[in-house]
């Protein structure tokens, strides 16, 4: 029989190891990578958003400051841009981390491997050193031709086979696994550059965030000494919203007036038997109203922003920027925009008013059924009251104030209550 030949068959061990390992390598390489690439593309894309959203505040902070006068405006601009910058580095840290987390993981993965290629190579070692003591003793055709019958002469030929072809796969994956040693160590290198390159970007944004933060307390410094100047803009501007306020409520008044005449004029259409083809038309728009209001509110958090920008006063109650002690009331936002931007409306609807309030240029007031949005600091505005119009209908352009500061009031009402903007519009 074989056995008694002084052949031991060790290499079947060695090589279901040798492919273990190799499958086992490759496939943690590979989903490491995986994973790792996705979360880089995540932060990456998320950087990239917020470097734009930087681009375009970069130029409102520019526009603020050619009229060479201190304003709110600039300060909003300036807080903005901060809160941006902060963002970005903190979009720069997690990158730094990740990478971190990655080169350590890359390095297990790495000294995985070396493990692995010593094993492989000391059985393959092993398996030479088995087959040299096997030929020390007796050569291939004498262990050949002194077997006892064909079959076993058969089983001989093929048991050499699979030697050698055990000492050839055990080569090969020994060389393999090298080969993915190497590339892993290779992508280890990248990352670590990479990483170098992310530290000295932090470095240089975290520079840039120290001169933002300090030319905001410069311009802090300067519009305290200006009070004077500041509650008198401020008493100007609340005699203004009080005006737009006031054409506001009358507006939605005449509307739900008119709703309820209408709702109590249809209900005496239903209780004739024969309606006329103009009963039924205007029955028709009533649910049509109706159904405007559920599509509307249907629509919440979902809802395109009127115009670029960013918001430079939410929504309610909320202390002056700059004036101790003060609080301003706001039932809607301000959107600060960059100079000319187009307004657009945020659903479609019914243009219920245009009128031109002093302080803050045009206002337009458009009815979706029972709820209404308004749009106030506009010019170059071409609407007419009754006017149909769609999300895509221009409105008009933002208007620049004296200080060159360009900021649209917007509000969303549902009936007379005033709601967040902001828990409507897409985010």
């Amino acid at each position: 029989m074989i056995g008694n030949c002084g052949f031991r068959l060790i290499f079947p061990k060695g090589m279901i190891a040798g492919r273990k390992i190799l499958f086992l390598a490759a496939g943690v390489l590979l989903s490491a990578n995986l994973l790792a690439q996705k979360s880089k593309g995540q932060l990456q894309r998320e950087k990239q958003e917020n470097l734009q959203k930087i681009k375009e505040t970069e130029k409102i902070l520019v526009e603020t400051t050619t009229e060479k006068k201190n304003s709110i405006g600039e300060l909003s601009a300036l807080n903005k841009r901060i809160e941006q910058q902060e963002v970005l580095m903190l979009s720069i840290k997690s990158e730094v981390e990740l990478l971190d987390f990655d080169i350590e993981e890359d390095n297990q993965i790495i000294t995985t491997l070396e493990r692995d290629v010593n094993k492989l190579k000391e059985e393959y070692a092993s398996m030479v050193l088995a087959a040299q003591k096997a030929s020390g003793k007796i050569d291939k055709l004498t262990f050949l031709f002194s077997a006892a019958s064909f079959d076993q002469l058969l089983m001989r030929l093929k048991y050499m086979e699979q030697y050698g072809k055990a000492r050839q796969e055990q080569a090969d994956a020994i060389a393999k696994v090298q080969q993915i040693l190497s590339e892993q160590v290779r992508l280890t290198e990248i990352k670590r550059a990479e990483k170098q390159s992310l530290l000295t970007e932090e470095q240089k944004e975290s520079n840039q965030l120290t001169g933002l933060k300090q030319k905001k307390k410069g311009l802090v410094k300067s519009l305290e000494k200006e009070e004077k100047r500041l509650k008198r803009d401020l008493v100007e501007t609340k005699k203004a919203v009080a005006e737009l306020d006031l054409l506001i409520a009358r507006i939605i008044k005449e509307e739900m007036e008119r709703a309820v005449a209408e709702a109590k004029r249809l209900r005496e259409l239903k209780a004739k038997t024969n309606k006329k083809a103009e009963e039924v038309k205007e029955e028709e728009a009533a649910d049509a109203s109706i159904a405007l209001s559920a599509s509307f509110e249907d629509n919440r958090a979902k809802f395109p922003w009127p115009a670029g920008g960013f918001v430079s006063q939410r929504f309610g109650r909320q202390m002056h920027p700059v004036l101790k002690g003060i609080e301003i009331q706001n039932d809607g936002i301000n959107i600060q925009t960059k100079q000319g931007e187009t307004v657009k409306p945020i659903f479609g609807g019914e243009v219920k008013r245009v009128a031109l309030i002093g302080g803050l240029g045009t206002v337009v007031i458009i009815g979706h059924g029972e709820f209404f949005t308004v749009y106030a600091g506009l010019k170059e505005v071409t609407l007419k009251t009754g006017q149909k119009v769609t999300s895509n209908t221009e409105l008009g352009k933002v208007i620049a104030s004296h200080e060159g500061i360009s900021e649209l009031r917007f509000q969303i009402f549902k009936n007379t209550t005033p709601l967040d903007p902001q828990k409507w519009l897409r985010n």
